[in-house]
């Protein structure tokens, strides 16, 4: 026994020294060392079941229950079965005679390393595992110890991780299944016994206005029997600590058990009635009070543990709400929740004397609120359309409440979460509309109230004029990972449900919205009248602190409205375009009249009282209403198209008005935010409307004066593009509603030509002065100009590039000289990757857009001016040693090629060769052994589309062979490439990245469907089960375990060309080659996959051998060394 002693005393002084603040992390390494030595040792455990019976020591206890859960789960195979034996006895004994004294994080892992027994051994070498756990729980003085027991166990035995088989696996599933009942009915009983004893013993509490409340109409049509509102009215009992841990632990086993249980009438009435008495421990605004009052922490902890028992039952209410598949017999079960729920939603959205809604819900723990959002997200989403048709469950009613409840929230989180519960109802009553035509005025009918009422309040909650202080507590500066502040984002939320309630009321919504936006408009529209002129220039002349605030706040609303209106477009075009026409246009009236009026009195530039504040309030006005205009953009064209054959003043008068306001905007002096506003409007009066006369406008004529004036200050980049885009589709884009022979195109195509000349004039001179050696500040405003012009070419390119050929035509003809030059220009600039990178965009832009235009000789100039360029050094420097930049001027080339390769007919083909072997001997070689992704997922692209659009360059089909023989057996070519481009592929399966081989397999699986790339003779004979082999290997290295599902389906695809071969050989070479199993393992692993020809049973049987194959690897692992296998 000494030596025990002495080992335990040597064990606690290592511990103490290991956590000791002054201990070395050398010395650490050596503690560590000498631990897990003595972990290994076969008979360490003895020592360990002497440590946790003799120390105190938190340290030493834990070190030795890790030993045990080393030993039990990773080598419990070669333990002899007599300390198996003693193992199993002595550690639930010392569980019994310490529970109440150990640490609670101690006595939870003793319950886990008794639990991991239980799985390995239940039932055939421990009979009463469970047994013993159900006596703990029904003994009273173990009860808690019980529940425990039966958590940990749920949580490893329903769902183990994969050191079991599947077998074991789904031995153990069925035998707690078996238990299942017994088990809720335990727990049943432990819950509805402390809520009675409890019950009965409380004393009857003073009439006050939380407790006792009358139930109200509603309750009693929630709830058919009397009796059951009687019973959620008692009041809620006051536990003691001991009751209120068991039920804790008790609703923590429930909620457990229903994440994998199936519904079934096993969940009794009772069980759920129960769940929902304690539901209402989490509305019970009493027990925090109570706290706060007598202010001992006593009071406080119980007002916390009393909190907690309500979102436990929560949890477990959310966890059967999840389940999408209902029996039909539990359908009943389900209304009862609901109807059970519903009357604590009443409860928490009750107003009385003492308390508001809000006051109410923040006195409620935040944890139970977000439960109960879950509940109502869920109810929504899954069960809605279930259980709507039951005339017992007062939809509308429910909505009201919901409504309350929405719009009481105490938290900003919880509103948005509240928001996105309408967005969900406004999306099913939509597609319910849609599906259900015929009664679609009854449904609207059913719920119009409740829609208007949301329309209003949701309008109310984005102004300042009703929620100040609210939204005065939004970010506006901070962007989230979707790139918008808590503001914006708080906006846009608010609006989606505006727009959907706009859809299904389109005209209450038009007359609920408008009267606000005039309300805002009347005061924006109204601030001429204080416009001062002053020695500087305008000033507002509103300067009492209140007047400024009241301004903000306005201007801010009038902001916010404009989105608003902006967002509600698209439900005026279309079908209902006749019928909505009037407010539409008077909505367009306004915003045109709104636009001119900010530039015409240059409110931006305008100084005032509070720069800091109202300055960008009167900017961000100004540029919402241009973009409000542009949202009408469609709305234009329509119109323009319904009256342009007569009477189209109207139409001019609103177009020529709107290029009025923006024209004046389109300088360097005014502020980005309002000049891109201004620029996005005029593309869009542009390429959208297309109005024939747009040319001749003189604010469009003063536009082009600008741009094409050398000597004037150039725009900011954005802006400059956004302009010339607009200028070039005025030209190029064909005019709507006209023919052929009315459109102009000499003309337009000379204009175009001049525009495009005057943008790139100083582009067109590098030509001559590039071949010279550049100096180091030439070289810098050379790059600028480069940037400049070719960011502007590539715009102009992109937004035409799916229109008819003759705009294409007219823009390749404008563009020519200068895409001539950027050819001339690229040697020049091969070793400046920044450079490169511009023109390698412009390049693959001019393909995939103008490849028709730019004719074939020029096209093949252009490939082989990059092959020649593109070198193997020239490649390596690009890729190893210039960075993320070098490695994007190859990842455009290998796009431009991937243009090419798809291109039909024949004239590219020439090119393919070349192309294959730029792939496959240069760039290849150089990224195949890096583990950076950088260009390989351009280069799989391309070689994919190699194969995809070039398949006869490979496999020439004969028609005079398919005769012969029956079936088309092509003849190969190019055989030596083809097998180069599969090996890539099969070497990307053995890399990390997850993203190139989801791409890579995609890519495989498609050639297989479009081209049988699996039925080929040469993929069929020397590829097929390498491939398999790769794949299977993967799958048990669980290296891209994100993909089991691809990669199974793969798999069988591959196998299915030849069941046969896969069955009789390949498995059991594949099996014969796997190394950490013996042969008697791998018969099993052979035996168990069933010949299914079927994708799911195949799938499942792949699973199960890689399951099974890792398991039998873990078992094997753990054998002591020289163990003897029989």
């Amino acid at each position: 026994m000494a030596s025990e002693e002495a080992s335990l005393r040597a064990l606690e002084s290592l511990m103490t020294e290991f956590f000791h603040n002054c201990t070395t992390n050398e010395r650490k390494r050596e503690i560590e060392e000498l631990l897990n030595n003595f972990a290994q040792q076969i008979g360490a455990w003895r020592f360990c079941l002497y440590f946790l019976s003799s120390t105190r020591n938190d340290y030493v206890m834990m070190y030795s229950l890790t030993v045990f859960e080393n030993l039990i789960n990773k080598m419990w195979l070669g333990v002899p079965s007599q300390d198996k034996m003693e193992i199993r006895s002595c550690l639930p004994k010392l569980l019994l005679a310490h529970h109440k004294t150990l640490p609670y994080f101690i006595r939870n892992k003793l319950c886990k390393v008794i639990v991991d027994i239980g799985r390995q051994d239940w039932p055939m070498f421990y009979h009463d595992f469970f047994t013993n756990i159900l006596q703990l729980i029904q003994s009273p003085v173990t009860t808690p110890l019980g529940l425990i027991m039966l958590k940990t166990t749920s949580e490893e035995l329903a769902c183990p991780r994969e050191d079991l088989s599947v077998a074991r696996k789904e031995e153990l599933r069925k035998l707690l299944l078996d238990q299942v009942q017994t088990v809720l009915g335990l727990l049943t009983g432990i819950l509805e016994s402390i809520w009675d004893k409890h019950s009965v013993t409380a004393a009857t509490p003073p009439p006050s206005p939380s407790s006792g409340e009358s139930g109200g109409d509603l309750l009693s049509s929630l709830l058919q029997s009397p009796s059951a509102a009687k019973l959620l009215n008692q009041p809620i009992p006051i536990l003691d600590t001991e009751s209120e841990y068991i039920c804790s632990l008790a609703l923590e086993c429930l909620a457990h058990l229903f994440s994998w249980i199936p519904l079934s009438a096993s969940i009794t009435p009772s069980l759920l009635t129960t769940i929902f008495h304690f539901a209402r421990f989490g509305c019970d605004t009493r027990a925090r009070k109570m706290s706060s009052v007598n202010g001992s922490s006593q009071n406080s902890v119980l007002g916390q543990e009393r909190g907690r028992l309500g979102i436990l039952a929560m949890s477990c209410i959310n966890e059967l709400m999840s389940k999408n598949c209902v029996p039909m017999e539990f359908e009943e079960y389900l209304l009862r929740m609901f109807q059970q729920t519903f009357y604590l939603l009443q409860k928490i959205t009750k107003e009385n004397n003492a308390h508001t809604v809000k006051s109410r819900l923040e006195e409620l723990d935040e944890s139970y609120i977000e439960k109960f959002t879950d509940f109502l997200r869920l109810f929504v989403s899954v069960h809605l359309r279930r259980i709507e048709s039951y005339s017992q469950f007062p939809v509308v009613e429910f909505l009201a409440l919901l409504f309350k409840y929405t719009f009481h929230q105490p938290t900003h989180e919880g509103y948005f979460s509240c928001l996105d519960i309408w967005t969900l109802f406004l999306d099913y009553l939509t597609s319910k509309i849609k599906s259900r035509l015929a009664d679609k005025e009854a449904v609207l009918n059913r719920y119009e109230d409740a829609l208007v009422l949301l329309l209003t309040e949701v309008l109310n909650r984005i102004q300042f004029r009703y929620n100040q202080a609210q939204l005065e507590e939004l970010d506006d500066e901070t962007l989230d990972d979707d790139q918008q502040t808590e503001w914006q984002r708080y906006l846009r939320q608010s609006l989606e449900v505006v727009a959907k309630v706009m859809e299904l009321l389109p005209t209450h919504a038009f007359s609920t919205l408008f009267p606000v936006l005039q309300d805002n408009l009347e005061v924006y529209l109204g601030l001429q009248q204080f416009v001062v002129t002053s020695g500087t220039g305008h000033r507002l002349n509103i300067t009492a602190e209140n007047d400024c605030r009241r301004l903000h706040c306005s201007l801010r609303d009038l902001s916010s409205l404009l989105q608003a209106v902006g967002r509600l477009a698209e439900y005026f075009i279309g079908d209902v375009f006749a019928a909505r026409f009037n407010d539409a246009l008077t909505v367009v009236e306004r915003l045109v009249k709104v636009t001119l009026y900010g530039s015409q009195i240059k409110l931006y530039n305008i100084e005032t009282a509070v720069p800091s504040v109202l300055r960008p309030d009167l900017i961000d006005v100004h540029a919402q209403s241009l973009a409000a205009l542009q949202a009408y953009s469609h709305w234009l064209a329509q119109f323009y198209s319904e009256v342009h054959r007569q009477n189209p003043e109207q139409f001019i008068s609103l177009v020529s008005t709107a290029l009025e306001a923006i024209t004046p905007l389109i300088s360097c002096k005014v502020q980005e935010k309002l000049l891109l506003s201004a620029c996005h409007l005029l593309v869009s009066l542009a390429t959208t409307v297309r109005p024939v006369f747009l040319i001749r406008i003189p604010s469009v004529q003063k536009v082009f004066n600008k741009i094409t004036d050398t000597s004037a200050q150039r725009l900011p980049d954005k802006a400059q593009v956004l302009v010339c885009r607009a200028l070039s589709n005025v030209l190029l884009l064909p005019w709507p509603n006209l023919p052929e022979s009315e459109q102009q195109w000499a003309v337009r195509s000379a204009n175009h030509a001049s525009l495009i000349s005057a943008l790139t004039r100083e582009y067109r001179h590098l030509k001559s002065s590039a071949i010279l050696p550049q100096r180091k500040v030439r070289l810098e405003d050379t790059k600028v100009i480069i940037h400049q012009t070719l960011s502007v070419l590539e715009d102009i390119v992109e937004s035409i590039s799916g229109e008819s050929t003759k705009s294409r035509q007219i823009c390749y003809q404008s563009l020519q000289e200068s895409v001539q030059v950027s050819l001339a220009l690229f040697p020049a600039f091969i070793h400046q990757s920044d450079v490169t990178d511009e023109m390698l965009s412009f390049f693959l832009t001019l393909f995939q857009g103008l490849r028709v235009q730019m004719g074939v000789p020029f096209t093949e100039q252009i490939i082989q001016t990059f092959l020649n360029m593109f070198t193997r050094e020239q490649l390596a420097e690009s890729i190893l040693h210039e960075g993320s930049t070098g490695c994007r001027v190859v990842e455009k080339f290998l796009k431009i090629l991937q243009v090419v390769v798809q291109e039909p007919g024949q004239v590219f083909k020439p090119f393919l060769p070349s192309i294959i072997s730029l792939c496959m001997e240069q760039v290849y070689p150089i990224i195949a052994e890096r583990s950076s992704p950088d260009v390989k997922a351009e280069l799989f692209e391309l070689l994919f589309r190699v194969l995809h659009h070039n398949w006869r360059y490979f496999f020439k089909s004969s028609v005079l062979a398919s005769v012969q023989r029956g079936i088309a057996e092509e003849q190969m070519e190019n055989e030596a490439q083809f097998s180069a481009i599969m090996q890539a592929f099969g070497q990307s399966f053995l890399q990390p990245d997850i993203h190139l081989f989801k791409q890579n397999l995609f890519y495989l699986e498609t050639l297989n469907t479009k081209q049988k790339l699996y039925h080929k003779k040469i993929f069929r004979t020397t590829m097929l089960f390498q491939f398999v082999n790769v794949l299977l290997q993967v799958l048990v290295h669980k290296s891209h375990d994100l993909l089991q599902e691809e990669i199974g389906i793969a798999i069988y695809n591959m196998a299915s060309v030849d069941f046969d071969s896969f069955y009789s050989a390949f498995l059991t070479e594949f099996l014969a080659s796997c190394d950490g199993v013996d042969s008697n393992q791998k018969n099993v692993l052979g035996r168990n996959f069933k010949m299914d020809r079927d994708l799911p049973s195949f799938t499942q049987n792949v699973h199960r051998l890689v399951n099974d194959l890792r398991y039998y690897r873990l078992c094997n692992d753990s054998l002591p060394p020289g163990t003897v296998k029989l």
